[in-house]
């Protein structure tokens, strides 16, 4: 359980660092509204996924 939140966290933040650049040099609202949506939706299935009892 542990390995699995810590790789999660990981994975949200280089997502954020990689995709926050994009957003922030754009400055389209659209485009931060489709990645906050995406973010959202990873952290949703970040959480099932440590709610699961499969391991």
């Amino acid at each position: 359980m542990p390995i699995k939140l810590f790789a999660g966290l990981v994975a949200v933040v280089l997502m954020v660092s990689f995709l926050s650049p994009v957003v922030y040099k754009l400055k389209d609202v659209a485009l931060g509204i489709v990645i906050a949506i995406g973010i959202v939706l990873m952290l949703v299935d970040l959480w099932e996924s440590l709610q699961s009892k499969e391991d």
